[in-house]
C-alpha cells in the first residue's frame, strides 16, 4: 500500500441553531492510503455524512486539520469526486449529457475528455443507453451512470454517501459488486459510508468504526480476507467473513 494521501487530525465539528448547539464529531484522527478503499460505519446519526462533506470542504472543521500528500509529493488539494445516496440525474438530459454535465460546467469539452466519458459508457455496459433519458434505465443502471459522471473528472479521491441505499436489494448486490470492481480496477482511493456491515467488509480494505454522537473512532479495522474471488460477492464466501462481521456488530451493538 502506498503512503498515505489523506490525513484527518483532531477534526472536531458542531451543529449550532437558535436551540443550541449540537457536537457531531470529537477529536476525529486517520488516515487513507492512496488506492485504499476505506469504509466508514457507526450508528445512525453519527456524523458519517459530516465526515464527508468536511473532506470535500463543503464544511470547515472547528478544530483539527485535513492535509493532503498528492502521489507527485505535491500539497495542493485534490480533486474530489462525491456520489451520493441518490443518482440526481437530470431528467431532461440524455444518459451522456448527464455524464458530461461536469466537464461542461468545468469547460473541459475536450475531446480527449469526451472520448473518455464514451470508453467509460462502453466499458461498463451503458454505451447503446447513452441517448437514452434517466427514466428508461433501471436503478442500477442509473448508479452506473452517476458512477461513470463522477469518474469522467478523473478525481483523486472518491466519496461515496451510502450510494447503494436506494436500490432493492439484489440489485444493491449487484450494481455494489460492478461499482467496486469499477473502483478498484482504475485504482481510485475512496471513502464508502454505509450501514450495511456486510457490504462494508465486502468491499473494504479497511474500516473505520465511529461511536454514537460526539463521534470518536472506536476501532480502525483492516480487513484481510482470504478468497480466490476478490469481488465483493465473492468476499461475502470468505472464511474470515463472519468473524469481521461479528466484531463489528459487537462494537456497534455496545454504541446503542
Amino acid at each position: 500500500m502506498n503512503k498515505p494521501i489523506l490525513k484527518l487530525q483532531n477534526i472536531s465539528y458542531s451543529y449550532h441553531s437558535l436551540s443550541g448547539e449540537v457536537p457531531a464529531l470529537s477529536n476525529i484522527s486517520f488516515y487513507v492510503n492512496q488506492g485504499e478503499f476505506l469504509a466508514v460505519v457507526g450508528p445512525s446519526g453519527c456524523g458519517k455524512s459530516t465526515l464527508l462533506s468536511l473532506i470535500a470542504r463543503l464544511l470547515e472543521p472547528e478544530s483539527g486539520t485535513i492535509s493532503f500528500q498528492n502521489p507527485d509529493g505535491s500539497l495542493n488539494y485534490p480533486g474530489i469526486g462525491y456520489m451520493l445516496q441518490h443518482d440526481h440525474l437530470l431528467e431532461w438530459r440524455t444518459i451522456f449529457r448527464n455524464i458530461t454535465l461536469g466537464l461542461e460546467i468545468q469547460h473541459k469539452m475536450t475531446p480527449e475528455n469526451l472520448a473518455y466519458a464514451e470508453h467509460l459508457l462502453d466499458e461498463y455496459g451503458l454505451k447503446k443507453f447513452k441517448n437514452k433519458h434517466p427514466g428508461e434505465l433501471s436503478g442500477g443502471m442509473r448508479q452506473r451512470a452517476a458512477l461513470i459522471r463522477t469518474l469522467v473528472l478523473n478525481p483523486d479521491i472518491l466519496l461515496l454517501d451510502e450510494p447503494f441505499s436506494a436500490l432493492d436489494y439484489q440489485t444493491r448486490l449487484s450494481v455494489s459488486d460492478d461499482i467496486g470492481n469499477i473502483i478498484r480496477t482504475t485504482g481510485k482511493t475512496a471513502i464508502l459510508i454505509t450501514h450495511d456491515l456486510s457490504e462494508a467488509i465486502s468491499l473494504a480494505d479497511r474500516i473505520i468504526v465511529l461511536s454514537d454522537r460526539p463521534a470518536v473512532v472506536i476501532r480502525d479495522l483492516p480487513i484481510r480476507l482470504t478468497t480466490h474471488d476478490h469481488t465483493p460477492l465473492g468476499a461475502r464466501s470468505a472464511p474470515e467473513f463472519r468473524y469481521y462481521f461479528n466484531l463489528l456488530w459487537k462494537e456497534l451493538s455496545h454504541e446503542k
